[in-house]
């Protein structure tokens, strides 16, 4: 089968091609960036030479369907509700790795993002695309919305005990931390080297556009109205997503009954691992995998669940969860193409 990539100069896009180039089933056909279109592949990425030296191709919905089994898009939010549509009626299944198709209410959408929000026809066809909750949904789906990276790590972190009512629920704080590489290749003085080398700088407080994608898939999965205080920190490495998440439980319970709760949860999954007892994961520990590592700690002084989650973003929070989508989407087994061991040192 082959794969055609919308937004083809970005890290999304790196990362796809990275992945595929080992994927069993799937080769790279078209890649699109209307910008670069006809400059060799290579001449924008060297690290690629004669193993990626095709050019970059202009967008063309009739060519991308006709000579592609799937099509990514790794696309700036506000592009693929305007070009999916299309691509869909002439018989495309997509993969979108953009916020367009995450947030059902096109009201909130438009709040949160600040673009026209996606034809209702097409938001209520695609699939959330968070293999560990959502698999019966993948399989059948054309359209998939792929999870953003801080949803991923927060979601997959709270999902087994908010299935549990243990904790209050509206006592949840997520602190969440990324690398660089979260906010695109594009040049902003945010990540410029001098701004964000040897600091840690907190930013969108209260106004994070993941907000409504994760309390909308706690609340349909719990089944009550979840709010969650979410604060995002940027900090000086390339890769890696932590999310430090706090909840104040119900009941006294230990460590040890929460890490079994998690261990059942997750016991199909084979991209969760759940830490034992005192081990707490760090973001290098799962570098170049997807891989998401879950610690657990009960603070019986208190009564509160600490949960830190970590992910590689450009993996598990984008390009690597979207194939193990692919692989869903086609029977096969999810792990296909994905199942590198993280990167160490």
């Amino acid at each position: 089968m082959k794969a055609a990539i919308i937004g083809g100069t970005g890290y999304g896009s790196i990362e796809l091609i990275r992945l595929l180039n080992r994927h069993p089933y799937i080769e790279v056909g078209s890649v699109v960036s209307n910008s670069q279109a006809g400059n060799d592949f290579s001449s924008t990425y060297p690290h690629l030479s004669e193993i990626m030296d095709q050019p970059l191709e202009a967008y063309d919905a009739n060519y991308l369907t006709e000579n592609n089994d799937v099509i990514f898009f790794a696309t700036p939010s506000g592009v693929s509700s305007r070009l999916i549509p299309e691509l869909i009626e002439k018989g495309g299944k997509c993969i979108d790795l953009s916020g367009d198709f995450r947030i059902k209410s096109g009201g909130i959408y438009e709040k949160w993002y600040k673009h026209t929000p996606a034809d209702e026809h097409y938001l209520l066809q695609a699939a959330y695309g968070l293999c560990e909750i959502n698999e019966n949904q993948i399989k059948n789906a054309g359209l998939i919305a792929n999870p953003g990276c801080y949803p991923t790590a927060t979601i997959l972190g709270l999902m087994p005990i908010i299935k549990t009512s243990l904790i209050d629920y509206e006592s949840i704080i997520i602190d969440a931390k990324s690398g660089v590489s979260g906010a695109g290749r594009g040049l902003s003085l945010t990540s410029h080297f001098a701004e964000i080398n040897e600091n840690i700088k907190a930013y969108k407080l209260g106004t994070h556009q993941h907000i409504p994608e994760i309390e909308q898939i706690l609340t349909d999965e719990s089944g009550v109205p979840i709010t969650i205080t979410f604060t995002t920190h940027l900090i000086p490495m390339t890769r890696g997503i932590m999310c430090t998440m706090h909840a104040k439980l119900k009941d006294s319970i230990t460590t040890k009954e929460i890490q079994e709760i998690y261990r059942e949860f997750y016991k199909h999954k084979p991209f969760v691992r759940i830490r034992p007892e005192g081990s707490i994961p760090a973001t290098k520990e799962v570098l170049g995998s997807n891989y998401c590592d879950i610690g657990l700690h009960v603070d019986a002084r208190t009564n509160r669940l600490t949960i830190i989650s970590v992910i590689d973003n450009l993996v598990k929070g984008a390009a690597g969860q979207a194939i193990q989508n692919l692989n869903i989407m086609n029977g096969w087994d999810e792990r296909a193409g994905l199942e590198d061991i993280p990167l160490y040192p």
